[in-house]
């Protein structure tokens, strides 16, 4: 799942991450076992080898964690320009494959995701499970949520333009409250930084030649 959420999603990736995990782990134990770079140390390579054995799924819930966040951060327009295809008469699978087109440079990762979305359809899988299926991949709350609404909108017939621009205007809302939360923990975050870096250093100018 943290493979797929981070964009890979060949039929190979969970053997190559597994095989990345143990060469990393082997290495690092090889190095610090060796006399070559540094003095043996058995207990120190053991730990060293735990800790590389855990780096490389720290790395992929990075990768995987910033996916999300340009995805979250292109929802917003796609949802802007799917309204407009859809009040424009287009079907709303027709609307998806136009946003995936029209958004593939400026958005990639969530253009990819809903062309992954028209190719299921093309398929013959069904509209509801084809939404689904993205909202597992990409692991986004907007995104999951994005999918309930169409799919309820589907379910009882009710218009999908005004449902979508409804969502849309809800999306904004939360955007602008998740940037004054950003803006407000702020202030707590520079604490640290001023306090052990900066502090001690203009403690050391002003009072040291005194």
């Amino acid at each position: 799942q943290r493979l797929v959420s981070a964009g890979y999603r060949s039929t190979e990736a969970l053997v190559v991450f597994s095989g990345v995990r143990v060469v990393v782990a082997l290495s690092v134990f090889a190095v610090l076992t060796t006399p070559v770079l540094v003095r043996p140390n058995f207990g120190l390579a053991l730990v060293a080898c735990a800790l590389g054995y855990t780096l490389p799924s720290i790395v992929l819930a990075r990768i995987a964690k910033r996916r999300q966040h340009r995805i979250q951060i292109g929802l917003a327009d796609a949802l802007d320009l799917l309204v407009v295809s859809v009040e424009a008469g287009l079907g709303l699978d027709q609307a998806i494959l136009r946003v995936s087109n029209e958004l593939a440079f400026a958005h990639p990762d969530l253009c990819d995701e809903l062309r992954l979305v028209n190719l299921e359809l093309r398929a013959g899988k069904g509209r509801a499970d084809a939404l689904h299926n993205l909202a597992s991949r990409t692991g986004v709350d907007d995104v999951a949520s994005l999918v309930s609404m169409l799919v309820q909108t589907d379910k009882f017939g009710t218009s999908v333009a005004q449902s979508l621009r409804v969502h849309s205007e809800t999306l904004r809302t939360k955007r602008r409250q998740r940037a004054e939360e950003a803006a407000a923990k702020t202030g707590a975050k520079m604490g640290f930084p001023l306090v052990i870096c900066i502090f001690p250093a203009i403690w050391v100018v002003t009072i040291g030649p005194a």
